[in-house]
């Protein structure tokens, strides 16, 4: 049962991050089932899951959608996002050793690269995932990279590099490198600073493009309603 279940959490959660299941689709268990050739047991248990990571709203006799956001709930994330990126980051200049320093390092360079000539965002968002998760891991806090992973799956789920424009991936770049100067240098006041300018920027890229999003939608049904 446990595979059953691991095996349809991952075909959800991966078919909601690349955008197979948008925000607001439903999710029937049946459907479901029948993808990933298992019963409705283990759908609704992986269900559960999800919803306990914010990604899935089960609703009393409406079934299961994937989750949407208001712009309100952006911000309410990215500030608790922020606040804990600061502490792991600051944490972690007390704590990270040469090799995570260098992996870091190796990290940066590999998200340089693959900005140019033509940026490969997928590449890039999962190098990103990467970079964080060593900061994170050198905080030395399972308590705080489980508060975290709560706040994590949003910018995942909403694929932020693919909202970024080319001068918003050159200040990410900037960023990361500061945040390595700054845990190099041992220095947990300037790493906490420069993360929360990090995330700040990340949110204000997705602020937008939600915005930009709400109100082609918006015209769509102005546009229907005048069809009619």
């Amino acid at each position: 049962m446990t595979r059953a279940v691991d095996r349809v959490y991952g075909h959800i959660r991966d078919a909601i991050v690349d955008g197979t299941y948008a925000p607001g689709s439903r999710l029937g268990e049946v459907e479901i089932a029948e993808l990933t050739s298992t019963s409705r047991t283990p759908v609704r248990e992986a269900l559960r899951q999800l919803e306990m990571e914010g990604l899935v709203e089960v609703l009393p006799h409406r079934g299961a959608r994937v989750c949407t956001w208001t712009a309100a709930d952006l911000e309410e994330i990215y500030e608790l996002r922020m606040s804990l990126e600061a502490l792991a980051a600051a944490r972690a200049a007390r704590r990270i050793g040469p090799d995570e320093l260098d992996r870091l390092d190796a990290l940066c360079s590999r998200m340089e690269a693959a900005t140019l000539p033509e940026a490969d965002l997928d590449l890039l968002a999962q190098l990103n995932d990467d970079f964080h998760a060593v900061v994170r891991s050198a905080a030395a806090s399972p308590r705080l990279v489980s508060m975290l992973a709560s706040v994590i799956s949003l910018p995942l789920v909403m694929r932020t590099f693919h909202r970024y424009a080319p001068a918003d991936l050159t200040r990410s770049h900037a960023h990361h490198r500061d945040l390595v100067a700054a845990l190099r240098a041992r220095d947990d006041v300037w790493a906490d600073a420069v993360m929360r300018a990090h995330v700040r920027a990340a949110e204000n890229v997705l602020l937008q493009a939600h915005a930009a999003d709400q109100a082609a939608a918006d015209h769509a049904d102005a546009r229907s309603d005048t069809a009619v």
